[in-house]
């Protein structure tokens, strides 16, 4: 009986310690099972802490780069902005210059036409004028002479031959004579060279150094 109940109380103080130990076993199982998920917890909470801060940052940094490029094409803009106004006024400058001179050129070449124009006129009344002058002064040269020829034949006297001869005797009188004279030799008569002057006598030295005007049939 006493064996029995020994083995009795043997058993249950197996079975209590076995319960005991699969109680302590489930609690440990408990706690690590607890343990790895708040692990895996935490992990995803950084992981996802993490991916916030990486998309915090890279969208800090895309967004840094559009500004920059932002304001790089702004800068770009405002230069060729600048570059355009400036090839612009460079262009208005260049074309006004350019119809200036086309301006000048057309009133320069309009008063070079203008005054050749005035030249012409008045070269072709300086012409007219000149050769109404020229007519006039001819005409009067022409009623000159006639009149000179008619003062040279009412001055030449009708002289006998030996008188004539007498005359025309070569002097020292004479040749002096002859060599001042400034008329041109037109002429000879009785072996004495004829003068004709200006106002279109004829005449010769006489022996005394003085002129003897002939008439136009000698």
């Amino acid at each position: 009986m006493k064996k029995i109940f020994l083995l009795c109380l043997s058993m249950m103080l197996s079975m209590g310690a076995f319960a005991q130990e699969t109680s302590a076993g489930e609690q440990r199982a408990k706690i690590e099972k607890a343990k790895k998920e708040r692990v895996a917890k935490e992990k995803k909470a950084k992981a996802k802490k993490e991916a916030e801060v990486a998309k915090e940052k890279k969208e800090a940094t895309a967004k840094k780069e559009a500004a920059k490029a932002k304001a790089t094409k702004e800068k770009t803009d405002a230069r060729a902005k600048i570059a355009d106004k400036k090839a612009k006024e460079t262009k208005e400058a260049a074309d006004k210059l350019k119809a200036d001179k086309a301006k000048a050129d057309k009133a320069k070449a309009t008063a070079k036409a203008k005054a050749a124009k005035a030249k012409e006129n008045s070269a072709s009344a300086t012409g007219t004028a000149k050769s109404a002058a020229g007519k006039a002064k001819a005409t009067g040269n022409k009623a000159e002479a006639t009149a000179n020829k008619t003062e040279a034949k009412s001055k030449v006297k009708k002289k006998t031959p030996a008188e004539i001869k007498e005359d025309m005797k070569e002097t020292p009188a004479s040749r002096a004579a002859e060599k001042k004279v400034a008329d041109k030799a037109t002429g000879m008569y009785n072996g004495k060279k004829v003068y004709t002057g200006p106002r279109g006598g004829r005449y010769y030295i006489n022996k005394n150094g003085n002129k003897t005007y002939i008439s136009d049939d000698k």
